[in-house]
């Protein structure tokens, strides 16, 4: 990966000192089992960002002037568990350092750092999944760190919540609460205030691109039919924005095209529109009628 500013914002947004956020790319495709190409995510990410208008219409800000610091990224690529310990030291040195960290896989394997590093840091986490796929087997191929095994550790260790599933194993049922599932077949009931009713104060989200309808985001690793679409997507975040204290994402599985970019550029909007909705809401009052 090259070394260039995210979304080519001006040197003085750029700096690690004064950047309020943290993005950490991580070009790992070492499990994927279907489609390869995740690794490519986070420079498809990066070169789409650039050609992105930065000031966001629906919140009325230009979010990239609070700082956006494109850290080096997470290249251990020798097995998935030291990818996972790489991933795990990196978010948490930033975390030290009091940034909103952010990070770009890659494939979803690379959560299991992430969240671990969150987890330690904030009391009573909430994870939010929202992903095709339930993720949830022990152990798959030979490892704990498959992209299988994404958010099983979660499951255990933190309140997990999973929004958007439409495939898994059967297996991965006895690891499953389905109280905290909210399959796809049933997202168009209203379902959304019942999520954020179980979310603890502190969440950190982890956004599988195939959660997405592959009629909007077809290059990603395991496309499924009868995904999740833009705007209630961003009306279930902007949501989880307003009301509880969300402190970290990531975004994983971008497997790009040469010849379909409009999936790269959805994955860029998504980022930015999640930085927009944390700072536009960072201080935000239900009984403000300005933001109502």
């Amino acid at each position: 990966m090259s070394k260039k500013n995210y979304a080519g914002i001006p040197d003085k947004y750029a700096r690690l000192d004064d950047a309020k956020v943290v993005l950490i790319p991580v070009p790992y495709d070492g499990t994927s089992t279907w489609q390869k190409g995740a690794d490519k995510g986070p420079d498809a990410f990066l070169e789409a960002s650039e050609n992105m208008e930065l000031f966001d219409i629906e919140t009325r800000t230009e979010v990239y002037k609070k700082g956006v610091y494109l850290a080096p990224p997470v290249t251990e690529d020798s097995s998935p568990e030291k990818m996972v310990e790489a991933v795990y030291k990196t978010t948490k040195n930033y975390l030290k350092q009091e940034k909103f960290v952010t990070l770009f896989g890659g494939e979803h394997s690379i959560s299991i750092g992430s969240i671990r590093a969150f987890n330690e840091t904030f009391e009573d986490l909430t994870v939010v999944q929202i992903d095709a796929h339930a993720d949830l087997r022990p152990e798959y191929e030979g490892s704990t760190c498959n992209h299988a095994c994404a958010v099983y550790e979660a499951s255990k260790k933190t309140n997990l919540i999973q929004v958007g599933i439409r495939s898994m194993d059967i297996s991965e049922m006895d690891h499953m609460d389905e109280n905290q599932v909210y399959w796809a077949h049933d997202l168009y009931e209203d379902w959304m205030d019942d999520a954020i009713g179980q979310m603890t104060p502190n969440v950190f989200i982890t956004i599988d691109l195939d959660a997405f309808d592959p009629s909007i985001l077809p290059s990603t690793g395991t496309p499924e039919p009868g995904g999740m679409f833009w705007y209630e997507t961003l009306e279930f975040l902007k949501l989880m924005f307003k009301k509880k204290n969300v402190v970290g994402f990531d975004i994983v599985e971008l497997n790009p095209n040469e010849k379909e970019k409009s999936s790269d550029f959805l994955a860029a909007k998504l980022y930015y529109k999640m930085l927009s909705y944390k700072f536009k809401y960072l201080n935000y009052n239900e009984e403000d009628e300005e933001d109502e």
